[in-house]
């Protein structure tokens, strides 16, 4: 259940990664910091896909893990563009907030996929 939340979630975040990218490229003039945005924010829910049809419970959990790390790179890219004045407060605090929601699931997913693969 919790594998299709945050595959939802991940695909509707990436859409918002997109128009956030489109804005900042075509209204900012902005193309590096939001480039690396838009890759790190549309891969955490390829990885998420490619989770699904994985072949083992450990390539599973990797796959997941790489969501994980492409989540926190967008957190990171996300800060930047609020803090160099790119995007305002209360946008990025809007976009960060589902960014630490999809975080939240991965840690989640990831930690009981380890229980079972010990057990």
């Amino acid at each position: 259940m919790a594998d299709n939340i945050v595959k939802d979630k991940s695909r509707l975040f990436a859409i918002r990664i997109i128009k956030l990218y489109k804005y900042l490229y075509d209204t900012k003039k902005e193309y590096v910091i939001s480039k690396q945005l838009l890759r790190c924010g549309t891969s955490i829910g390829a990885n998420i896909v490619e989770a699904h049809n994985a072949m083992s419970k450990k390539e599973f959990i990797a796959k997941m893990n790489i969501s994980l790390k492409e989540a926190a790179e967008t957190e990171y890219w996300l800060d930047l563009l609020k803090e160099s004045e790119y995007i305002k407060l209360n946008e990025f605090e809007s976009i960060n907030s589902d960014c630490e929601e999809i975080k939240k699931l991965l840690i989640s997913i990831i930690k009981t996929s380890n229980k079972s693969l010990n057990n």
